[in-house]
């Protein structure tokens, strides 16, 4: 057998499969309970669940006959972490040997094993921005946790991804002529979009991710990067989208092309990088959230292979963050997402202490990410608060978040949908 299957059995051994999930309440006791809406902390804290949904809130809840009551102590109740940008299928290490070296079941393996750490760590919902060249293997990840047979978060799934010849995602550093495929799915114009969305739509996308600009440079302070879609060839891609109920999202760094997504109305804008005037303007009207990916960079500074490889990242890091100022005093929404994957897998909840360290305070990084990252998922309403109706995604943090939001990375218990998966 070989390693990986077995250390993949290992970590299900401890999965609670959904038809176990207790029958009876469950009263949740803490110290302390997020409001996250109102952005305060409330004391003490208790939360009672019925089946797989929140059945009361507050500083006190009714107390059913036969109800499990469990006394968390002194800790923070909160709703489960939404991260809006992950990449289940990769893993730290050379980013595009994995698309080469390492087959898609081993890779799926790989995401399985992804999707349970980033559980552990507290995230109940995720959005997979493509799997870089494994198709749609995550829409078989999403099935498989949402029927119980492995663990892992809530998932909104993209498939492959979408990008240009020559795009972001080509494989443009290898010998041409070993014809290595691209980590996405080609389409160089309106009709190709079109036919590459119907293909993943076909496949089990969730939504549509798009590659709209790359490669990046920053040139005396400037940035740079070429779009690889027109606003009308987005826009063709909106409105296919919306015939089938879907939304698209893209990787956008820069200008224009950060402008053409915002006209055709993506439902986010990642990276962000850079955006002009008119683009935040446009993204305030229209509630188009940027979402940030501040860790992933960091961690390629601390890991670059050469101090000149660290100290452009850091430049980029630098310009950013100072771009990102300029976005919040405009009021461009913005939700968490960390692009994990290139980094491990679990130690994403850094994405929340950068973002606070670069100008956003603690209660607006946490409804960032559970009242903006609810909605961008579709699941208003439903996830993102401790509320009656909501499914019983419930973590626990040490402290009060709303004044050191470090605590998001020390989660001591996790349930979802009313199984306990940590405690």
């Amino acid at each position: 057998m070989k390693t990986s299957l077995v250390v993949l059995l290992l970590a299900l051994s401890t999965f609670v499969p959904a038809e176990n999930q207790p029958s009876h309440p469950i009263v949740l006791h803490a110290a302390r309970l997020l409001d996250v809406a109102n952005g305060k902390v409330i004391s003490p804290g208790e939360v009672l669940v019925e089946g797989e949904k929140i059945a009361e809130a507050g500083t006190s809840v009714s107390h059913p006959s036969g109800a499990e009551t469990i006394d968390l102590g002194d800790v923070t109740l909160m709703p489960g972490l939404i991260d809006a940008h992950v990449h289940l299928f990769l893993h730290p290490g050379a980013e595009d040997l994995q698309t080469v070296e390492e087959s898609v079941p081993a890779r799926t393996i790989i995401a399985t094993l992804a999707a349970k750490a980033d559980l552990m760590a507290g995230f109940t919902a995720e959005r997979d921005m493509g799997t870089e060249g494994a198709g749609s293997a995550d829409s078989a990840v999403r099935d498989a946790i949402n029927n119980g047979s492995i663990p892992g978060p809530r998932l909104r799934v993209s498939g492959n991804a979408i990008d240009i010849l020559g795009g972001h995602e080509d494989a443009i550093n290898f010998n041409p002529a070993q014809h290595v495929l691209s980590n996405a799915t080609y389409a160089n114009n309106a009709d190709q979009l079109v036919e590459a969305i119907r293909e993943q739509v076909k496949e089990g996308a969730d939504f549509i991710k798009i590659y709209q600009t790359g490669k990046d440079t920053l040139v005396n302070g400037q940035w740079h990067t070429p779009y690889q879609y027109t606003a009308a060839e987005l826009e063709a891609a909106a409105r296919e989208t919306a015939r089938t109920g879907r939304r698209f999202a893209v990787h956008s760094t820069g200008e224009p092309g950060a402008l053409y997504a915002a006209q055709a109305g993506a439902e986010s804008i990642d990276h962000a990088d850079y955006l002009s005037d008119e683009t935040m303007r446009l993204m305030k009207e229209k509630g188009i959230p940027a979402v940030p990916t501040f860790a992933i960079v960091e961690y390629f500074a601390d890991h670059a292979a050469t101090p000149k490889a660290a100290e452009r990242e850091r430049a980029m890091q630098a310009f950013h963050a100072a771009e990102f100022k300029k976005q919040l005093a405009a009021g461009v929404p913005m939700a968490v997402g960390s692009d994990v994957g290139p980094f491990p897998h679990g130690t994403q909840a850094r994405e929340f202490e950068l973002m606070v360290q670069y100008g956003m305070s603690p209660v607006a990084v946490l409804q960032a990410d559970m009242i903006n990252g609810a909605k961008l998922l579709g699941w208003e309403g439903q996830i993102g608060q401790l509320k009656p109706g909501y499914y019983a995604d419930v973590i626990a943090v040490p402290g009060d978040p709303t004044k050191d939001i470090s605590a998001v990375t020390k989660v001591s218990f996790v349930m979802k949908g009313g199984v306990v998966y940590k405690k």
